[in-house]
């Protein structure tokens, strides 16, 4: 009974789903490009409301550095003393 319930809830969740993935993935990603925004604003010198707990996602933001400036149109990474690609 409970897999049946379940495959029906997944199932109601896709058709609910479906016609507006497009529009959650672009949120989302709106919503990493803000995020990305803030934690280098910061690491340039950039006063961010949430800089202390930024400081340490840092790392983790390095890695996703290089497709958010190239889907932003700059071709050279403007912190090359930072995080080189």
């Amino acid at each position: 009974m409970t897999s049946r319930a379940a495959r029906l809830a997944a199932g109601l969740r896709e058709f609910y789903v479906a016609p507006y993935r497009r529009s959650f993935a672009r949120a989302r990603r709106d919503e990493d490009d803000l995020f990305l925004l803030l934690v280098l604003g910061e690491a340039l010198g950039v006063p961010a409301p949430a800089g202390y707990e930024t400081m340490e996602l840092l790392p983790v933001v390095y890695e996703r550095f290089h497709d958010w400036h190239r889907r932003m149109g700059i071709e050279r990474s403007p912190l090359e003393h930072v995080a080189c690609c």
